[in-house]
């Protein structure tokens, strides 16, 4: 069993000393990998990483074709300023390819999940010999997966998994014991940026899990548009998570006085402190009104947006 430090136990300069002194002694005079997404948790692994051990310490963006607009760059750019080389593997094409004709959304996840770990991962271990990967796994995905309410990507062992057998290395994670809250303490510790530190957080499998049904390029490019208007739109309103989600059936609208069968947006904007619990954001109606004839008439095929008012639970953050 996990021992939690709560918010209100945590020291965020003695958790980095233990969390570096436990990475530079399981790593040794050897190699890992890091995962970067630009997100608070992998940020802050990221730079606990770079403190134990250095260079020996080699950070990936992996380029899955599902981030957000723009993200690979403004992470590569960010933490080129703190000192970190970001190198961007591409692997879009291996992630598409595994995600087709998938619509279950466990299903979907082991996809991800494997071509994360198994493919990408695994090829960049054997080309560097490094026998360890960092990762941002944090006590609420365990909890959820353990749990069966979603198979979190990044959980294995507490499932009874070996990485080492699995996939050929071990994971190291530092943020384990903690939540977001937590999380966000230790980042800004670490001298990361608010914008970092502060940042909303994003899934694991990144848009794939915002698309209910098929996820292909033409779908995630929809919901990538709508990500950034929704986004843009909701920029003023102080909330936990805000988002956009495309669903799977066509529904009836109507434009320039016919018929269109078009897309439905769901819009979910979030307060919650640690992602365990949360309640829709009590947005006004002339900010909701305002994003939705945005997303109608510059997403194309949008004909439909609607606004989730359930709270977690019994509804998730993120649909899928």
């Amino acid at each position: 069993m996990i021992e939690e430090i709560r918010i209100e136990n945590l020291d965020p300069a003695a958790f980095i000393e233990d969390q570096v002194s436990h990475i530079a002694g399981k790593v040794g005079d050897g190699l890992a990998i890091n995962a970067l997404s630009g997100g608070v948790d992998s940020s802050a692994v990221t730079m606990l990483g770079h403190r134990a051990i250095g260079d020996n310490c080699r950070t990936y963006f992996v380029e899955n074709g599902l981030m957000r607009k723009g993200e690979p760059e403004q992470v590569v750019s960010l933490f080129a300023e703190l000192g970190v080389h970001v190198e961007v593997i591409d692997a879009k094409e291996e992630f598409f390819e595994a995600l087709r004709g998938v619509v279950d959304p466990e299903e979907k996840r082991e996809a991800i999940t494997q071509t994360f770990y198994k493919e990408v991962f695994g090829r960049l271990v054997k080309e560097s010999g490094a026998k360890h990967l960092l990762q941002g796994t944090i006590l609420t995905d365990v909890d959820e997966t353990v749990a069966g309410i979603k198979r979190q990507h990044n959980v294995f062992e507490q499932l009874g998994i070996d990485p080492q057998e699995t996939f050929g290395y071990q994971i190291i994670e530092p943020l384990l014991q903690i939540r977001k809250d937590g999380v966000r303490k230790v980042a800004e510790a670490l001298d990361l940026p608010e914008s970092t530190w502060n940042r909303m957080p994003f899934p694991g499998p990144a848009l794939s899990a915002r698309v209910i049904g098929e996820v292909t390029p033409e779908r995630i490019d929809l919901v990538r548009h709508a990500t950034s208007i929704t986004e843009e739109e909701l920029e003023d309103i102080d909330a936990f998570l805000k988002l956009a989600i495309i669903h799977e059936d066509r529904v009836t609208g109507m434009r320039d006085g016919k018929r269109e069968f078009g897309f439905q947006i769901e819009v979910r904007c979030w307060d919650s402190i640690d992602a365990r619990i949360g309640t829709p954001t009590n947005i006004p109606f002339e900010t909701l009104t305002g994003l939705s004839d945005r997303l109608v008439n510059e997403v194309p095929g949008v004909v439909s947006v609607t606004y989730n008012i359930a709270s977690k639970p019994p509804s998730t953050m993120e649909p899928v």
